[in-house]
């Protein structure tokens, strides 16, 4: 069984609604709590990856952990203009995101019809409110792309005030550019595709490229999962100089050097590759030195494992006492968890944009919840707060 943590029956019904508080009959700010939730509900501690039940001891040097900022009396409960609505791809982590702001997710009517077309029917008024409507565009990508965008026509013909496609995974964003003549920009026509439909803005995490967000016509908030990361790492006891932050290609080197400037920073090597086909890599040299020390691999995905697989294999050659493998999606098309599975990784650390089923865990699996992160973001986009303060804005990508 993968590494997860969730709170009790007890401790959710207490955390239920982060946001608000009632206090004197007024509602004001509660602090929310700063721990992450992961997908599976464990009753008591147990033993990871064979070493004995113990509780973490963090190691401030390494990095101080990131706490959810508090704002002032938002008054959430009272507001029934906001409206959280979840598609069929990712449901959990929607409950999640309406559980942290303290409201029930909106009633929908989504089925499919024997020939596979796609129904969808709100089942209570939306005029003149905000909605959020949570769905990631994962596998099956265009079976969830089409429902969401069903789902904001419906919202727009029910006459609602704003509509916002949060899309924690966002499906084609690899194809970004003409890397050859006579190729699609698949992720300018999916973005072309949510504009039409109906969506006034667009809350994404982690895209694949900073970019995209230049292909919408409409506001587009853009948070990064690695906070969540950070946050999980620094309550293990790993010396901050024994640290060294690995990107598996040349083009993930801005974001492993801004995710290494918040581990003390520490030190950055790259593997360079060689891509042959789509889903094929082959690892060429390392540039850097790992040799004794604790390698953390980040990156956006992690599709078919072949590329960080391999770099975690050069890593080993080259001395690298312990791999952590990162990422906030984790896609996992075969034979992904053979690789990951194989005894390469000390720990691969996901997040849960994309849903994960059962068959596809492992032991050395960890899954951390985004939906504080996200559920905040909400929360200040319909409040017409700044999203651009840590742990909200960009990791200083550039």
């Amino acid at each position: 069984m993968p590494l997860c943590h969730s709170p009790t029956s007890a401790a959710v019904a207490a955390a239920a609604s982060p946001i608000a508080a009632r206090s004197g009959g007024l509602l004001r700010r509660s602090r929310p709590a700063p721990a992450v939730v992961r997908c599976k509900k464990v009753d008591s501690l147990r033993a990871i990856n064979g070493s004995p039940p113990c509780i973490p001891v963090s190691d401030m040097s390494l990095l101080t952990p990131v706490t959810l900022p508090v704002f002032r009396d938002p008054s959430m409960r009272n507001d029934t203009r906001l409206r959280i609505f979840s598609g069929t791809a990712n449901p959990s982590l929607s409950q999640e995101i309406a559980s942290y702001l303290g409201l029930e997710l909106g009633k929908i009517n989504i089925k499919r019809f024997a020939d596979g077309e796609i129904y969808v029917q709100l089942q209570e008024s939306v005029r003149g409110c905000d909605v959020f409507l949570v769905q990631p565009t994962c596998p099956p990508a265009n079976e969830n792309l089409m429902e969401l965008l069903i789902m904001i026509d419906a919202c727009r013909r029910a006459s609602a005030k704003n509509i916002t496609a949060v899309i924690p995974y966002f499906g084609y964003a690899r194809a970004d550019r003409k890397s050859q003549g006579r190729e699609s920009i698949a992720a300018k026509l999916v973005a072309n595709m949510i504009t039409e439909a109906g969506a006034n803005r667009v809350l994404v995490c982690d895209l694949h490229s900073s970019q995209a967000m230049g292909y919408f016509d409409i506001p587009v908030d853009h948070v990064y999962g690695q906070p969540v990361i950070l946050d999980y790492l620094a309550s293990k006891t790993i010396c901050s100089n024994d640290l060294v932050v690995v990107s598996p290609d040349v083009g993930g080197v801005a974001r492993a050097r801004a995710f290494a400037k918040k581990l003390s920073d520490a030190p950055l090597a790259i593997v360079d590759k060689r891509r042959h086909g789509h889903n094929v890599a082959e690892v060429m040299n390392l540039i850097g030195d790992v040799r004794g020390k604790v390698a953390v691999m980040m990156d956006d995905m992690i599709d078919t494992a072949g590329t960080i697989a391999k770099g975690a294999e050069l890593l080993h050659q080259e001395g690298a006492r312990e791999v952590y493998a990162c990422c906030t999606h984790a896609v996992f098309s075969p034979p992904a968890i053979e690789r990951l599975s194989s005894g390469l990784f000390q720990e691969v650390i996901i997040t849960n944009t994309i849903p994960l089923k059962e068959e596809k865990t492992f032991p050395q699996l960890t899954i951390l919840s985004v939906a504080n992160l996200l559920g905040e973001t909400i929360w200040r986009v319909h409040d017409d707060c700044s999203v651009g303060h840590e742990p909200y804005s960009s990791l200083d990508i550039d």
